[in-house]
């Protein structure tokens, strides 16, 4: 069971890391944004940001 993760070329708001995730791991993908937008709300939006850039950044594109 290796699964891998990718940026989705499908279910992409910005840049797909999201739905990603949401693909390698079967559940809902505006769940995880939801969840996404509350932690980084709380977070104080700065190192939730920084994530996702880095996340945009690192994981590739699905070939």
């Amino acid at each position: 069971m290796n699964k891998r993760l990718y940026k989705s070329s499908t279910d992409r708001v910005i840049s797909g890391v999201i739905g990603g995730f949401a693909e390698t791991y079967n559940v809902d993908a505006n769940l995880l944004r939801i969840i996404y937008t509350a932690i980084a709300v709380f977070s104080g939006f700065f190192p939730g940001l920084i994530i996702y850039l880095v996340a945009m950044v690192v994981v590739p594109e699905k070939s």
